[in-house]
């Protein structure tokens, strides 16, 4: 028997899929606490082999959002219950930015993982008759994009989100559309070449789930997983904290690192070496190196702040 995308028959191996990630994901975050309170190297959890780890997640993540696209709504789109969902999505990733916002200011989340897949989600019902090949056609154009795509007004804040701009400012989790959408249309033209194999039909006969609860359990409540695995996760290590804090860092040290380490995720290796350089020697120089730790700076220290930024970010650009 074919199963089609219609059937409402629940694909136990995609669930533990997508358990597994959210697992993975968890492991980073809980990598990157560590991080944010001292525990381990500055700078570890968003280079090297790490940062290799959370773009596999994330990309892992969104393939198999396409995937869950095509099996909701390949044959027929179920409006009500996308838009249910889609309404659940938004929700969380405003409240992300929110929170973030108010939690660590100089890098709060605008545009993650969350915000990525409610946009993606509505792009990829809209492609979603598209056959195969054109959405692998499609899927390579957007993972290449930003080495080859850019424009003067792409720089505005308004098009952070597209992945396109060159001056994007630190974020804890940002997963713009350029090239990430890109996952989630492989996903998509991988589903629909599973269902004309029917490796569905026969996935769907597998049901593993028993044998592991928890990770079927986390697939199938993904959204819930993802929102309150890193509350509890940074929670933890914070209380942790209090009882056996971690050794104090050398402050100016630990800024380069720090800083970095979160530029190398946009901008290259010696750019962010000497950019860096330049923001700690001008706040040492005007004895406001305390500043830079302070999430809340007043107008002026902020305007001070950017400026020192821009300066130099265009002295180590030439």
């Amino acid at each position: 028997m074919q199963l089609t995308p219609t059937d409402h028959r629940r694909i136990e191996l995609i669930d533990i899929a997508r358990g597994t990630a959210l697992v993975a994901m968890a492991i980073y975050h809980f990598t990157w606490d560590l991080d944010f309170f001292g525990y381990i190297e500055p700078g570890t959890s968003v280079t090297g082999g790490w940062k290799i780890f959370a773009r596999s997640i994330a990309s892992s993540f969104l393939f198999l959002v396409g995937v869950g696209l095509y099996l909701a709504h390949g044959r027929a789109i179920r409006l009500r219950s996308f838009a249910r969902r889609l309404a659940m999505i938004a929700i969380a990733a405003a409240a992300i930015t929110a929170v973030t916002y108010f939690a660590t200011p100089d890098a709060f989340i605008f545009f993650g993982i969350l915000h990525n897949i409610t946009l993606s989600s509505v792009l990829g019902l809209l492609l979603l008759r598209l056959p195969v090949a054109a959405l692998l056609a499609l899927a390579a154009a957007v993972i290449a994009a930003p080495h080859f795509v850019h424009a003067p007004f792409l720089d505005q804040p308004v098009f952070w989100w597209t992945g396109l701009s060159r001056n994007v400012p630190g974020s804890n989790d940002y997963i713009p559309i350029f090239p990430w959408f890109g996952a989630v249309l492989l996903g998509i033209a991988a589903a629909k070449a599973a269902a004309r194999a029917g490796l569905f039909a026969r996935m769907a006969g597998f049901a593993p789930a028993s044998r592991v609860p928890l990770l079927g359990a986390a697939g199938r409540h993904s959204l819930a997983f993802y929102l309150l695995h890193q509350p509890v996760l940074f929670s933890s290590v914070w209380l942790f904290a209090q009882l056996m804090p971690p050794a104090a860092p050398d402050r100016g040290q630990f800024f380069l690192e720090a800083c970095s380490s979160q530029c190398a995720v946009e901008r290259k290796e010696n750019f962010c070496r000497a950019y860096c350089a330049c923001v700690m020697e001008a706040a040492t120089t005007e004895n406001r190196l305390g500043e830079l730790y302070n999430p809340r700076r007043s107008e002026a220290i902020q305007s001070w702040l950017e400026d020192v930024a821009f300066r130099c970010s265009v002295e180590n650009n030439g």
